[in-house]
């Protein structure tokens, strides 16, 4: 009952005309810069701590939050409809619903994410409120070595599911895990990979690759397709809204995605981007239309999308809890509370109960804002579909190219975008995924960290891998699903050799 009147409590704040205002400007700033390649809701709540300063520190906070779910949702838009998202956390949505927008399709997969969104997004929020206690203390039980096998399971999951085949895959993971290794060492602080340039001592931008690879890569792409036997985009077929079918295949997806977003932001080495690839695997083998993928399977929308915006409430856990940021804008919301005085931990809640709580019940009233808003604007969305494709391509080489500069303004990072662009082309002409590419330089440094820990912890023994026993399930099934693939490729063979 605490927790109901506290909840209660919350929602008067967060009802509040002026905080209602708030949460409206944060889902709209949000949904904007979600949509537009490189402009992410960690720059833009950076961009706006100087101007809240002297704003109302639970109206700041309940629309930086209201940023980060826009953010998340407006990533999906562009993912879907020109196979660029906004954040790292679209990419899983990008593979099937930039399909479905080629199909003609793309209004029902902006609705799915949309639906998905905020159905994933309440119950990660009704998970927040009531769990939190019980995922935090899950969190702080884990040591380095069991997070170190947590990615091991989604280097392998990513690798193995993207593209035809899995070595192509486990390439593309390492050329990420290569250029992870740039920048600083974490823990020695010795420069790696740096090449005596200052530039590249903080490491690659995973904004920088993320755009290069996608937005740079497919514009290039589709130029040097022009002429040829080109990929026709098909119009906008039957209704705008969701056939029956959709929803049959896309509830089931939602409430699993939510599942699996959740506990797993909830983590202090967590993030968006596992979960989202481990919805679409998951997705793929339960899906009765395994055929569809590749070519446009709206569980592959509705399932990815639904886990990215359940784990964007899971981060909140650790922040409110631990004031223990798990992603880039939960860091910069942690420098929101830290420029009102305020630090995020236990005591936060006995101290500060109507900013915590108000807080909380925002993302309820910003979920619903988000549900209100963008379903109508699908049929809008859909008809950037009409836009001439030089003019389509040449705004998103302007736009990937601003956000680059805003994000850093450097020579040396509009190079590597440059760079990364044409690499993006080449992957994409040979057919190596991409998504591996991103994911190995988003995880490659957080498990070198966590797996330098749990050596440093057990003085070098590596048996420490597989002594816990949640590190070594967690091995076991990521042994699995790297060498089932090639098990079943020698059985195909084999069986194909008898006949």
């Amino acid at each position: 009952m605490e927790t109901f009147d506290a909840l209660l409590q919350g929602l008067s704040v967060a009802a509040l005309p002026g905080n209602l205002i708030f949460a409206l400007i944060g889902v709209l700033l949000g949904t904007a810069v979600g949509v537009l390649p490189g402009i992410g809701p960690a720059l833009t709540v950076a961009l706006l701590l100087p101007v809240t300063y002297k704003l109302d520190p639970a109206g700041s906070l309940i629309m930086f939050a209201g940023i980060y779910y826009g953010g998340m949702y407006g990533g999906s838009t562009t993912a879907i409809l020109i196979n660029t998202p906004g954040e790292s956390a679209s990419m899983a949505t990008a593979l099937e619903g930039y399909r479905m927008a080629r199909a003609g399709r793309g209004a029902q997969a902006l609705a799915t994410a949309a639906i998905g969104s905020f159905v994933a997004g309440t119950i990660a929020t009704l998970g927040l409120t009531f769990l939190a206690p019980w995922l935090v203390e899950l969190a702080v039980q884990m040591g380095p070595e069991d997070y170190f096998a947590l990615m091991c399971v989604a280097f392998v999951t990513v690798s193995a599911t993207f593209g035809d085949s899995p070595v192509r895959g486990l390439t593309s993971l390492f050329v990420g895990l290569a250029i992870g290794l740039v920048g600083i060492d974490r823990l020695t602080g010795q420069p790696r990979l740096a090449f005596g340039m200052p530039e590249l001592l903080d490491g690659i931008d995973v904004t920088t690759l993320a755009v290069g690879l996608f937005a740079i890569g497919e514009a290039l792409y589709v130029a040097s397709m022009r002429g040829h036997a080109t990929e026709q985009v098909e119009s906008v077929r039957g209704s705008l809204w969701m056939s029956l079918d959709d929803w049959a295949r896309s509830w089931k997806a939602w409430i699993r995605g939510a599942f699996i977003g959740f506990p797993i932001g909830a983590l202090p080495a967590g993030g968006a981007e596992i979960p989202t690839f481990l919805s679409y695997s998951i997705e793929k083998k339960l899906s009765r239309h395994p055929e569809e993928f590749g070519h446009g399977a709206i569980e592959g929308v509705a399932g990815p999308e639904a886990a990215n915006n359940a784990s964007a409430a899971g981060t909140l856990v650790p922040l409110l809890t631990l004031g223990l940021p798990t992603s880039a804008t939960a860091a910069m919301m942690l420098a929101g509370f830290q420029q009102y005085g305020l630090n995020p931990g236990p005591l936060l809640f006995a101290e500060q109960p109507q900013l915590v709580w108000g807080l909380i019940a925002s993302l309820y009233i910003a979920n619903l804002m988000l549900l209100v808003l963008n379903l109508p604007l699908v049929g809008l969305w859909v008809r950037l579909l009409a836009i001439p494709q030089p003019w389509l391509y040449a705004g998103i080489l302007v736009f990937a190219t601003m956000g680059t500069i805003v994000a850093k303004a450097s020579v040396t990072e509009l190079a590597l975008l440059t760079a990364f662009g044409l690499m993006g082309y080449v992957m994409r002409r040979f057919d190596y995924p991409i998504a591996p590419v991103v994911v190995g330089l988003i995880l490659g440094p957080m498990a070198e960290t966590q797996l330098r820990r749990a050596m440093a912890i057990s003085l070098g023994d590596p048996m420490v891998l597989v002594t816990s026993p949640v590190s070594a399930s967690l091995l076991t099934i990521a042994a699995i699903a790297l060498l089932a693939p090639f098990a079943m490729s020698g059985l195909g063979r084999f069986k194909a050799a008898e006949d």
